[in-house]
């Protein structure tokens, strides 16, 4: 007879890492890019616990030395941005057994992380924006792109910019979502916290031809922009579509589809745009958030002054 092989029982972590995300998944109903970061973050973490220390894989038995040694270590390989999102993910992982008084205390808690630099965010400027949101024409005219490609691409740029959406708000936006007759478009932003959005004369037009001449399915749920195979396009498509089109506008490579949501509220408050109105229209739960753009207007005012000013 054969001996029967009996499959190891799963390390007690990953069964609360498990438990963990599907509670993010589907109660709280966060977006998969941030459900895939917790569990990154968790992972990471715990395994490099288990390779340094004697540990049985109980989340009771995490030390708050041991989550120092962590810090100490992880700075020579990620970011402080990184560390800081790690942390969080942690210290969330925590607070959820200690509701379920499954811990009796937060490790996390009172650990304290290395100061983050606060660099201002990059953004394009009125000009530029223009520059990239030309460039799908400038190759339908060459004849090295479809119309569908082309007006598809430039609905894309337009969308992003006129509303400044976030990537996954863009990629999960159905016709059912959009008042066309006001221009105004509902959006699931973070924590499916509902806004309504503006998206602009410009992208509303050019949305409706689109519609009009190369959308093939256009019911409530289909979704408003979609690839060549007319499936809803994924992230990683609009990512590798704007470094196309940033490159022939001999542009910065490294501005993502969150920096030209950066270029959109900088030039709304560039134009006179109230910040409260500004913190709204992109969805931020704090003030605090939409600040930064304020920092960035400074910096320019700044540097206007020192430019001109006889006494700088």
């Amino acid at each position: 007879m054969e001996m029967e092989v009996k499959k190891s029982p799963p390390k007690p972590e990953l069964q609360k890492i498990q438990r963990f995300i599907d509670f993010l998944a589907l109660e709280r109903r966060l977006s998969n890019y941030t459900v895939r970061n917790y569990r990154t973050s968790l992972l990471i973490f715990f395994t490099w616990y288990r390779h340094n220390y004697k540990w049985s894989g109980s989340i009771n038995e995490i030390s708050v030395r041991g989550i120092r040694d962590y810090l100490i270590e992880s700075q020579r390989r990620v970011s402080r941005r990184t560390l800081h999102n790690y942390i969080s993910g942690l210290r969330a992982f925590y607070n959820y057994w200690l509701k379920q008084g499954e811990v009796k205390n937060n490790p996390f808690k009172s650990i304290i992380l290395p100061k983050l630099n606060k660099p201002l965010p990059k953004f394009l400027t009125e000009n530029q924006i223009k520059q990239l949101i030309s460039g799908p024409m400038q190759l339908l005219e060459n004849k090295s792109l479809l119309p569908f490609q082309a007006w598809r691409d430039r609905l894309i740029l337009e969308i992003l910019y006129g509303g400044g959406l976030r990537i996954s708000e863009l990629v999960g936006l159905n016709y059912g979502m959009i008042d066309f007759s006001s221009g105004v478009a509902r959006i699931l932003g973070k924590g499916q916290k509902e806004r309504l959005c503006p998206l602009g004369n410009v992208a509303i037009n050019c949305l409706k031809k689109f519609r009009a001449e190369f959308a093939s399915q256009t019911s409530y749920d289909d979704p408003v922009v979609v690839n060549d195979q007319l499936k809803r396009i994924s992230a990683r498509f609009v990512q590798l579509m704007i470094k196309k089109y940033l490159k022939l506008a001999d542009l910065p490579l490294d501005i993502s589809p969150h920096k030209i949501r950066h270029s959109y509220a900088t030039h709304l408050l560039n134009n006179g745009a109230d910040l409260r109105l500004v913190q709204e229209l992109l969805g931020h739960a704090s003030l605090s958030t939409t600040q930064i753009y304020t920092h960035v207007d400074l910096a320019r005012l700044k540097a206007a002054h020192r430019i001109a000013h006889p006494r700088p």
